[in-house]
């Protein structure tokens, strides 16, 4: 996080929750490819790989630049403003607007367009902010808003977080900066003695992460859903890449996001940059940071947004299109009711050991409980924990139709999920469940990887499906962060949208249906989808399944 490294793309099972969308047409508040969009994407990078170029340089230049979009000079041009979203909502009062960023490329370009044009706040809130060059180029935008008075919050979890100590110490003391730390208890400021200490001592605390993704901008849109701030979360890494889904809101949804935002900055569990760096002894780093130290790491950002040789020239065009690329977005909104769920610091009261439950547990139970026709869930791991189990034998003896969209032995990225998962699938399948597991070799995303960087039509990357969403009934849809797993029920703080609107919730339903068709998914009671896989990963997988692990999947 905030600094370059020059480390290969991240493992798969590295992440314990770490697409591109595949929409090709437009419907109502949903983001489709734009023609425009793709085909800068296919010319703004230089497609080489292996050991051609470095690691670093093989992430498209696109999208790294999207979101640091004013790092070049565009042509001269009226820059749109957080005006435009003022006018939206004042048109739609007690409305929130939706648009459900299905396709990567946009997932990026609105976040670009908020970056640069944020006029007073920006907070964020992620789970994983990578050392890639997405990574580094949004922590150089955001030092970009700060220099010119915006003021900038970020929370961040504590978990994954493999920054240098002198560089993130260098952006908190930015005047216009603060940075938070959630559950500081293994990585931020603590040396590997007290890292060995509260595995053993805190363990419930050492596994209870904020899970949240959020982006507000001046407390007038907020972006929220599955994506962590990494390429392959935007399907611009050529080894590995997730198919995801986020949405952006305008209006009165985004005061709950703001709040919630708010609660975990003022929680005890985020804790300032500053404060866990000034420790001494064996149990708390102590770093230190000149001010000449801090204007380096500073100049060193700057110049490497700047650097010829991480952006093409067609990134001028990309960056002069992206005003009315934003204003295509609000006029395909739609403006409906939106209820963001979200949960507490810490998840719960932690009486219950590794249960407990939680606020968007409880709100979702509901929501699908209400179901009288279909279920459509869209989940990255499976597995149910005894009341979800019971949730869907309910849903089944009233003859409402379930199906889920996961991954598959060859496409996930964390085995002992899928652990899980395979220990339950025969029962699942028993009770009616329609499963389909994606397929690493998805027809929809190879096409569109290949459309935009035709060097990998040859060698695609891996897809693995990263989208957290539910349809009920084909009129209400929840986007968010989500898993269908005991860990996002009890332990990892989640949020999302549940958005009341039918045209919306049908064209999310129809991304998922898509995703699930042949070509793209494997049907799990008919395709022995297991076979794909090696027979160590087979053996390795069937390993974890005789573990105690469910609890913590």
């Amino acid at each position: 996080m905030f600094c370059r490294n020059n480390a290969g793309p991240p493992s798969r099972s590295a992440a314990a929750s770490r697409g591109d969308g595949n929409a090709t047409t437009c419907r109502a508040g949903i983001g489709a490819a734009d023609p425009d969009l793709l085909r800068a994407g296919t010319t703004l990078m230089t497609p080489l790989r292996g050991s051609e170029m470095p690691v670093f340089k093989r992430i498209v230049a696109a999208a790294l630049a999207l979101f640091a979009c004013a790092v070049l000079p565009a042509p001269a041009r009226e820059p749109a403003s957080m005006g435009t979203v003022d006018a939206a909502v004042a048109a739609h009062p007690g409305k929130t607007g939706v648009y459900v960023l299905d396709a990567a490329v946009e997932a990026l370009l609105a976040r670009a367009w908020l970056a640069d044009r944020a006029e007073k706040s920006i907070e964020v809130q992620y789970f994983i902010w990578s050392t890639d060059n997405i990574g580094i180029l949004a922590a150089e935008a955001l030092l970009r808003a700060a220099n010119r008075g915006v003021r900038v919050r970020v929370i961040v979890d504590d978990l994954m977080i493999d920054a240098p100590d002198k560089s993130l110490l260098a952006l908190a003391r930015h005047p216009g900066i603060d940075i938070r730390i959630y559950n500081p208890l293994t990585s931020v400021g603590v040396p590997l003695t007290a890292r060995l200490r509260n595995v053993f001592t805190r363990f419930r605390g050492v596994n209870q992460r904020m899970h949240d993704k959020t982006l507000v901008v001046d407390g007038k849109v907020a972006i929220t859903g599955g994506r962590n701030m990494a390429a392959e979360y935007f399907d611009y890494n050529h080894e590995f890449n997730f198919r995801d889904r986020d949405v952006l809101l305008l209006g009165d949804a985004v005061d709950a996001v703001r709040e919630n935002f708010e609660r975990f900055w003022k929680s005890e569990l985020s804790i300032d940059v500053e404060v866990l760096y000034d420790g001494v002894g064996l149990m708390q780093k102590n770093v230190r940071v000149t001010a000449a130290e801090i204007q380096q790491i500073y100049r060193e950002l700057h110049d490497y947004a700047r650097s010829p040789e991480n952006f093409a020239p067609e990134v001028h065009t990309a960056i002069y299109n992206t005003p009315a690329s934003f204003a295509r977005v609000q006029s395909q909104m739609a403006w409906c009711r939106v209820q963001f769920v979200s949960d507490q610091p810490g998840k719960n009261p932690g009486t219950s050991g590794l249960g407990g439950g939680g606020q968007t547990s409880a709100t979702l139970a509901r929501l699908v409980q209400g179901a009288q026709r279909r279920v459509v869930i869209q989940s990255p791991y499976l597995v149910l924990s005894d009341p979800a189990m019971a949730l869907f034998q309910s849903l089944r003896s009233r003859g409402v139709e379930v199906l889920i969209s996961t991954n598959s032995l060859a496409s996930t990225d964390n085995l002992m999920a899928f652990s899980g998962y395979r220990n339950q699938r025969e029962q699942m399948l028993a009770m009616g469940l329609k499963i389909f597991e994606y397929r690493p070799d998805a027809a929809a995303q190879k096409r569109q990887m290949q459309q935009r960087i035709p060097v990998l039509a040859g060698s695609p990357p891996v897809f693995s499906l990263h989208a957290k969403t539910v349809v009920v009934d084909s009129a209400i849809a929840y986007v968010g962060t989500f898993n269908l797993d005991p860990r996002s029920e009890n332990l990892n703080t989640e949020v999302g949208a549940i958005i009341h609107d039918e045209a919306v919730a049908r064209a999310v339903e129809a991304l998922i249906e898509t995703d699930m068709a042949p070509g793209n998914s494997w049907v799990a009671a008919e395709d022995d989808p297991d076979r794909h896989v090696s027979a160590a990963k087979l053996a390795k997988v069937r390993l974890m399944q005789l573990l105690p692990l469910k609890p913590l999947l």
